[in-house]
């Protein structure tokens, strides 16, 4: 299937010119560049992006399907480089999505800490759309071990989602980290339809290499621009299980964090944030209900939307935007011996961390990654992907399948992002039409209040994580691994002080 190329003005490219106004006060902030990077290489002239729904593409007749006897044991990670001792397997390596292309996506998988065989199988996936699953998820977020400011130690999270599943970490689409290409054209053809399929070929071989995992309930989480990833393999999952009538995949559901799901109401509900949060004037503010469209259907922005947006840009110059109240990372350089690290506080300058850790031959070698000595360094958000073809301008029709399909579907919101703020999620949810069957109410971990949550008809759960940016585990790891749990085991949020 291919996609068509669209030369129309669109809100996606409004969003993004007016995100790209923030990335001056966040440089080295990779992932919080990545949206507005990435999309605003489609405002050249002559460029468009499609925004049409999205479908996934027909992989039914097997040919993706390769040989992978003997590569599981070939992926053992005996050890990361400067890890503490740790009970649970590690693997590493490469799976081929196109043959004929040499096009291969590297993945990481930690094995849950405690009882493996009968724990599901998760996948997370990060955004930008190009960052690396590795550098956030793996490392920065959710992953078993942290990074010492040294660039060459690591520390263990003791709140890794490890200790609820078998967590599967992708670096997608190719281009992206380890990820690669022998065909360099590929790095242009990138889009959420063939991140999509890639993914699902992707999933298909590594579950051939892990059969164990086959029958296991499995489930897709995922941040940010993966508010379009996960859903859309979910979409492809279902598309190819009804194509053979038959489950190739034991899809059981799928959880987002902070996601872009609906471009109007990401759109909208960023300003009437930062407006509610005092970032921006209420005459700002005013301005761009006034005079800004954010409809799918928008062709032209007045000069008076572009100098309210400017403005607001201008009050926001000297915060992150992707936690407004975070500090920022004063020195890149590392140190000689690590600084002293704790889970609970976050350090600003760990994308630095990473990139040093991940460029190390050594580190490498012990991940079975850069097998092509690749010509560029690995990074936390791609460099030499410059476009991309394709862009629902929702994923809403698809969260809608998902609930008539009884897969359980899960939305959360660290509530001090302010790009695409828990204001933004509310307006997507109620895009659903969905009536609440469980009313508003705080949830708890630890006698805290860890949230707020509300269930609604059809079993969507929606659920906010008190004092977390847009990267949730990062800034409260206590806090979304309890989330993850709940999710897991189908299981409200607790809502006494009682339970945990």
């Amino acid at each position: 299937m291919t996609v068509k190329m669209q030369n129309k003005p669109c809100l996606l490219l409004f969003l993004v010119l007016l995100l790209s106004c923030f990335i001056a006060q966040i440089l080295g902030n990779k992932q919080s560049q990545a949206l507005a990077q990435l999309y605003k290489s489609k405002l050249k002239e002559g460029a468009g992006i499609d925004t049409s729904q999205f479908e996934a593409i027909l992989h039914a007749n097997g040919a993706k399907i390769h040989p992978q006897e003997g590569l599981k044991e070939k992926d053992r990670i005996d050890s990361l480089p400067g890890q503490p001792h740790v009970n649970f397997s590690q693997y590493g390596g490469y799976v081929t999505v196109d043959k004929e292309a040499g096009r291969a996506l590297f993945y990481y998988f930690a094995e849950a800490e405690k009882a493996k065989d009968s724990s599901p199988l998760l996948l997370w996936l990060n955004g930008g759309p190009g960052c690396s699953s590795l550098a956030y998820g793996a490392m920065l977020e959710l992953g078993p071990f942290r990074i010492h400011s040294d660039g060459k130690t690591l520390y263990q999270n003791k709140f890794s989602w490890n200790y609820a599943a078998n967590v599967l970490f992708l670096e997608s689409p190719a281009g992206v980290g380890f990820s690669y290409s022998n065909k360099t054209s590929d790095y242009d053809a990138n889009g959420d339809r063939r991140t999509a399929a890639d993914n699902y070929v992707f999933l298909v071989n590594w579950l051939e290499r892990f059969p164990e995992h086959k029958d296991r309930e499995f489930y897709i989480s995922g941040e940010s621009y993966a508010g379009h990833y996960v859903p859309q393999l979910a979409h492809a999952i279902l598309y190819h299980n009804k194509r053979a009538n038959k489950t190739i995949i034991n899809l059981k559901g799928i959880m987002i964090g902070n996601a872009v799901i609906n471009y109007e109401t990401d759109s909208r509900g960023m300003y009437d944030y930062l407006a509610s949060h005092a970032l921006i004037s209420d005459q700002t503010a005013n301005k761009i209900n006034k005079y800004c469209d954010f409809s799918p259907n928008a062709t032209k922005q007045p000069k008076e939307c572009i100098d309210a947006a400017d403005a607001a840009a201008k009050d926001t110059y000297y915060i992150d935007i992707y936690n407004i109240y975070a500090s920022s990372c004063v020195s890149s350089n590392l140190t000689a011996k690590p600084k002293k690290a704790s889970i609970f506080e976050f350090d600003p300058c760990s994308e630095y961390y990473a990139y040093a850790y991940f460029n190390r031959p050594y580190v490498q070698q012990a991940l079975h990654a850069n097998v092509t000595k690749l010509t560029h360094d690995w990074e936390p958000c791609s460099d030499v992907i410059t476009n991309w073809a394709d862009s629902a301008s929702t994923v809403v029709p698809l969260l809608k399948e998902f609930l008539a399909n009884d897969v359980r579907v899960w939305i959360f919101s660290g509530d001090i992002d302010g790009v695409v703020p828990v204001t933004s999620t509310k307006y997507s949810i109620e895009k659903l039409n969905l009536p609440v069957k469980t009313e508003w109410h705080a949830w708890f971990i630890g006698g805290e209040v860890g949230g707020y949550t509300q269930v609604y008809e059809g079993e969507l759960t929606f659920a906010t994580v008190r004092g977390a940016g847009h990267q949730v585990p990062s800034y409260q790891p206590a806090r979304g691994l309890s989330l993850i749990k709940h999710f897991l085991d189908g299981t409200p949020l607790p809502n006494t002080t009682r339970h945990t």
